[in-house]
């Protein structure tokens, strides 16, 4: 079998979809990897790395994408619509694209994929279960922008994280407010704690609250009805306004009373729920910082603009995208193994095997035979609920 690796055309993605050292597992799985020149560059791969493990670089894309079985990218159309657009006419019948494709979030380009006939998995689709862990791409990502919205916000803010003893006195350390506790959030939890910040957290989910004390953070609990907050998998659930509009309200206390908030709610397919208001940011200490990780998605905090670093109160808010791709070489490392890892598990004799008895292969499937499948988005999935 065939794969083929593309170059990542969405602006500013740096990360590659498979590496050097995936291509021996690879290769005894039954796969034959073709890469495109320059492919793997930006993450630190060069294309001398990946001729040494035995893959095949390319410079003409369209060859290598109407040529393969299975291709792999970090961000497929649904997520590249603009650049992504190019592809889909050299995507056909009897091929398997594996990527991030955020059905959910814009089903309308899902319709536009399962056109082309190609059968489509979902990377952020993959279930929470135990045997999916190492297949959990969404976790690797979330892991990495965690860790660099705290080194965004130590960079940004006028102050040291860690408390000194010093001849000229004491330096008293930051605090630092994580709202979402999910994996990007203990990651930042984790990372300003070890910078050495007094570290505090929220979570609708009260289930968490055991995971932040053990990283050395301090969860804040707010006196709400939390029931039902969270879904499927362990992922947080939208809930109505008058839910959002107490929790803000309790939360403006603790806001004020930090440094440095970094925001990481998010739920899967829909708009981020906003946590911090105008109002709240009006009674932060000047010269705070807001790290918005689910900028993406809309934005925790009512004033973030996606994608620019703007500055109300004194109060700096980063709105950063695609926080995975600004550190390549590792976000790659980790998303190639999620790959390998699912590719072993769909492959058999050397051969892809779509077994829909297994909820994996299930729970990712988007397109085939030039449908759209997914009962989330079929509506199957609502009808059954």
């Amino acid at each position: 079998m065939k794969i083929a690796v593309p170059k990542e055309t969405y602006p500013g993605e740096r990360r590659v979809a498979v590496i050097p050292a995936s291509l021996t597992p690879l290769a005894k799985l039954g796969f034959d990897v073709h890469i495109e020149t320059g492919a793997g560059s930006l993450a630190g791969f060069s294309d001398a790395a990946y001729s040494e493990k035995g893959a095949k670089v390319e410079s003409n894309r369209t060859a290598l994408i109407s040529g393969a079985d299975v291709i792999l990218q970090v961000r497929g159309f649904g997520v590249n619509p603009g650049a992504g657009a190019a592809d889909l006419p050299h995507l056909h019948t009897g091929q398997t694209l594996i990527a991030f494709l955020d059905p959910l979030g814009a089903p309308q380009l899902a319709q536009q994929l399962a056109a082309t006939g190609v059968t489509s998995m979902a990377m952020e689709l993959i279930p929470r279960i135990t045997r999916a862990q190492s297949m959990d791409a969404l976790s690797s990502m979330a892991t990495v922008a965690g860790y660099k919205a705290v080194l965004l916000a130590a960079d940004h803010l006028p102050r040291m994280f860690p408390m000194f003893m010093t001849a000229a006195g004491t330096v008293a350390p930051a605090r630092v407010f994580v709202v979402g506790a999910g994996v990007a959030g203990l990651q930042a939890i984790s990372t300003a704690k070890r910078l050495g910040a007094v570290v505090s957290a929220y979570d609708v989910r009260p289930a968490v609250k055991e995971q932040v004390e053990s990283l050395g953070g301090k969860f804040v609990e707010f006196e709400l009805d939390t029931s039902g907050a969270e879904g499927k998998g362990g992922y947080a659930q939208a809930m109505d306004e008058a839910f959002y509009r107490r929790q803000r309200e309790m939360m403006a206390r603790v806001v004020a009373e930090n440094d440095v908030v970094i925001t990481t709610a998010a739920v899967p397919g829909k708009r981020a729920p906003v946590l911090i208001t105008a109002e709240m940011i009006r009674g932060m200490i000047p010269g705070s910082v807001i790290v918005d990780i689910a900028a993406e998605q809309g934005g925790n905090c009512e004033l973030t603009k996606p994608g620019e670093i703007v500055t109300q109160n004194d109060v700096t808010i980063l709105g950063h995208l695609n926080l995975a791709s600004t550190i390549p070489y590792h976000a790659s490392q980790m998303y190639a193994r999620n790959l390998q890892t699912l590719l072993s598990h769909l492959t058999k004799d050397k051969s892809l095997v779509l077994n829909l008895e297994d909820e994996i292969t299930r729970e990712i499937l988007v397109t085939r035979d030039g449908k759209v499948v997914h009962p989330r988005l079929t509506g199957a999935g609502e009808r059954q609920s």
